[in-house]
């Protein structure tokens, strides 16, 4: 334990979708302990690299590394204690109370606060909009593309969410997949998938989700899981390269980065 009670080089990352996952891969990788809180129906469309797959199958493995779900957080410490990562069904955060993380990151990507708060732990992060650097977190990780993607925030907030998907060979919108309607998500192709632009790539309520631009099927909701209409389900990558969606992406990696930068920039003030 470290001097003010708190687990030293244990990493509480709030969320498990593939930004998170990002995260928890890229600090794992340095030698961190990560425990992953995620909800008990994980929503994350990148399945293929998010590590809230384990909430569903028990266990995922993404570019090497494994992460297994736990039922407890002695358990998830034994998880970590054995080179895992451990992901726990606790969309509240309570079991922060138990594991004492030296680091609480918030990587829900809700795009406001759901209730993560500096002096939680000796250093907690906001991941994206909806944080304030020096008011309710330490240190806030910019993830909007462009020149400031992956930049630690010590004094106010990431950019705003515009709402716009970013661009990939000269689409946004277009290569999101929406829900025609509210209904149950069924016989959804699988990631990488290759499909062309009008091609159905799942069924809601009895009618077609469709792709608007030809690619891989980078992105898809878990068959089994509801929408809502209009929601964004799923997303198409033009570039059409299968690989890409089975590896943790560029943006991924560079917020990952960033907050392995933040941790090791507050440690030398910390004893």
């Amino acid at each position: 334990m470290s001097a003010h009670g708190f687990t030293a080089g244990l990493v509480l990352i709030r969320g498990a979708g593939d930004i998170a996952s990002g995260i928890a891969h890229r600090l794992h990788r340095a030698g961190l302990a990560v425990v992953m809180a995620e909800a008990a129906q994980p929503r994350a469309l990148r399945r293929a690299v998010s590590f809230a797959g384990a909430v569903y199958d028990g266990s995922i493995t993404v570019e090497g590394v494994v992460a297994q779900r736990a039922a407890s957080p002695g358990e998830a410490q034994a998880l970590v204690a054995q080179g895992r990562i451990a992901v726990i069904v606790d969309p509240d955060g309570h079991m922060a109370g138990a594991l004492r993380p030296e680091v609480i990151v918030d990587a829900i990507m809700a795009k406001r606060n759901l209730g993560t708060r500096q002096g939680a732990a000796p250093l907690v992060i906001g991941v994206g909009p909806g944080f304030v650097a020096g008011g309710d977190v330490d240190a806030v990780i910019e993830t909007m593309r462009g020149h400031n993607l992956g930049r630690v925030i010590y004094e106010g907030s990431a950019a705003a969410n515009t709402g716009v998907p970013g661009e990939v060979l000269g689409y946004t919108r277009e290569r999101v997949v929406w829900s025609p309607a509210a209904g149950t998500l069924r016989g959804g192709l699988a990631i990488g998938a290759r499909v062309a632009a009008g091609d159905a790539v799942a069924e809601i309520a009895g009618l077609p989700v469709v792709a608007t631009v030809g690619g891989v099927l980078r992105g898809l909701l878990r068959n089994g899981l509801s929408a809502s209409a209009g929601e964004k389900i799923g997303d198409v990558d033009p570039r059409g390269v299968a690989a890409y969606c089975f590896t943790i992406s560029d943006k991924a990696r560079a917020v990952g980065g960033a907050v392995l930068e933040a941790i090791i920039h507050a440690r030398p003030s910390r004893t």
